[in-house]
């Protein structure tokens, strides 16, 4: 079983996909022993990720002078990717002279993957040496999102005595907001509407972003710019101010803040010039967006479901033609989409049991076609241990049923749907679903599974929908909602788009991790949709969380 792991973890880079966040991780360790036990040894710690089943040096921490319980100031800076399986190995080693590696003793290492680091935020594990723990050694990592502002601020303006800069009426007036870049350019962020025929409007609050109101910098300047609006476009400038964001947060407790509207050409001209018009800002608000690793750090688990296709299209599992043959060194393309996915999800999980179910099968003792049995065949717990033990509750499941249909997955939505419910009742962050379905062929109950997944859309949950096999899969394209709103048959539209689906055949010649990655690189922003749209904070919020900016550089691999 060992090749499906090896196939379904090789990493390759076949999408410059953005990163999502970056992650700092601290280390310390605490009774490292030394072979000269008259002497504590001079640790230094350096981080190795595997890419292409190597190990590649990322960065090294400084040396820390005899110490068996170092902490390392080093901070190791590294992209995370949820849809990926990164595979990091710390090694502890001795420097006890000024050769570096060359010359030191090797202390023990740990290795683990990156998902494991940020679902817990403190990761303790001992050192392993050549397969046996190191003494009482122990190294612990933690976690620390690095991450840019993603809040939003909602503003809302007025302006009282405008000049008048119409004849036969009062100016029609509209205010437009520029962020002041660093080359002295300006850059439109928000247009308000046009308040007809008034010199006292009250302009509709609106939101935007930091970093596109001032690239979260408080202190960047803005140039706002009030005009009358005339139907041909050369609209009359009445006047303008600058100001800060700083300095448009004195009105989140309630205060008013004032500004006076200057046409420096009237300032110049008229001595008793005093302004042209006052704008005030009565509304400011921040608008908290919390990230993916806010709420996996606050403790949300994710919950992994799979849900096999056991219908007679896939073939007898005892001829070598099928799709469900179980090869004694390949494994086919169920165990490998299975594993892909699984094994990233499983990170994400504390107690790492998952609930397999089969459709489309008969199944004993009498035989009857279900769409929602559990592998194991133990309806009142159909949870597995780990991937591996869903791989082998498949395995086993195969010549004890009876491939029939139809391929009805309907019923396995609702079952998962439920169980998210129930979590959804919670109001808390703590449990995400994912159900991963892998079928062969077009689904026959098309517009129940469309009015399923219109109710799950609803919930904490997203749905993936793996292609096994070369049938025609275009009519499953319509379940995800990237070429058009997936609506029920009643013509409710989804909430939010919750399904991804791809054929596994798009990856035949790729590594199993690309097909991981390809369906799962949007359940990151689906989990933070969910959450922000329904003002569920994460559990435990980390107290604080640092900032980057452009400069900041993850550690590169050294190769």
């Amino acid at each position: 079983m060992s090749n499906i792991y090896e196939s379904a973890a090789t990493t390759l880079d076949l999408f410059n996909t953005p990163c999502l966040t970056k992650v700092e991780l601290r280390v310390a360790c605490k009774g490292i022993s030394d072979r000269d036990a008259l002497s504590k040894p001079d640790p230094c710690v350096v981080l190795k990720m595997q890419s292409h089943g190597q190990w590649f040096e990322v960065d090294r921490s400084e040396v820390i002078r005899s110490s068996s319980s170092p902490i390392f100031s080093k901070v190791f800076t590294i992209d995370f990717y949820f849809e990926e399986v990164q595979r990091l190995r710390f090694e502890l080693h001795d420097i006890s002279s000024h050769n570096g590696l060359k010359d030191a003793d090797f202390l023990g290492a740990m290795e683990c993957t990156l998902g494991q680091i940020v679902s817990q935020r403190k990761l303790s594990k001992a050192l392993l040496k050549q397969g046996n723990t190191a003494g009482k050694s122990s190294i612990t990592v933690t976690a620390e999102e690095l991450s840019g502002n993603n809040d939003y601020v909602e503003l809302a303006f007025s302006a009282n005595k405008l000049d008048d800069k119409d004849f036969f009426s009062k100016s029609d007036p509209f205010l437009e907001i520029f962020r002041v870049n660093d080359d002295g350019t300006g850059s439109l962020v928000h247009r308000t509407e046009t308040i007809m025929n008034n010199l006292s409007p009250v302009w509709k609050s609106f939101k935007v972003s930091l970093n596109t109101l001032c690239s979260g910098d408080h202190q960047r300047e803005l140039k706002c710019t009030v005009y009358d609006w005339d139907s041909n476009g050369k609209h009359d400038f009445i006047g303008e101010f600058q100001t800060t964001f700083r300095e448009m947060k004195g009105g989140m407790e309630g205060k008013q803040i004032q500004w006076d509207c200057i046409n420096p050409k009237y300032q110049v001209k008229k001595k008793n010039y005093r302004n042209s018009g006052v704008v005030t800002l009565y509304q400011c608000k921040i608008i908290k967006m919390h990230s993916f690793l806010d709420y996996i750090m606050g403790g949300c688990q994710i919950q992994f479901t799979v849900a096999i296709d056991f219908t007679a299209s896939n073939g007898d599992p005892r001829n070598s033609c099928s799709l469900h043959y179980i090869h004694p060194y390949q494994p086919n393309e169920y165990l490998k989409a299975l594993v892909a996915v699984g094994e990233i999800c499983q990170d994400y999980d504390s107690d790492k049991m998952f609930p397999a179910f089969g459709f489309g099968g008969q199944i004993p003792p009498d035989f009857k076609v279900s769409h929602d049995f559990a592998v194991n065949f133990d309806e009142e717990n159909p949870e597995c241990a780990g991937i591996q033990g869903v791989v082998e509750a498949y395995q086993n499941c195969l010549p004890k049923i009876q491939l029939y249909g139809p391929t009805n997955i309907a019923p396995i939505i609702q079952k998962v749907a439920s169980a998210a419910s129930e979590e959804m009742h919670t109001k808390e962050a703590m449990e995400y679903f994912i159900l991963l379905i892998l079928t062969d062929g077009v689904i026959t109950d098309m517009a129940d599974t469309r009015e399923a997944i219109v109710h799950a859309s609803h919930l904490p949950m997203s749905v993936i929908i793996v292609g096994i096999g070369n049938a025609d899969f275009s009519d499953m394209q319509m379940l995800d909602g990237d070429d058009g709103i997936l609506r029920s048959p009643k013509g409710e539209p989804v909430l939010r788009d919750i399904v991804q689906f791809v054929p596994f055949r798009s990856f035949k010649h790729a590594s199993p991790a690309a097909l991981a990655k390809s369906v799962l690189a949007e359940v990151p922003n689906q989990v933070v949709d969910y959450y922000n749209n329904k003002g569920i904070k994460p559990k435990n919020l980390p107290c604080t969380r640092r900032h980057f900016n452009k400069t900041t550089q993850p550690a590169q691999i050294r190769v």
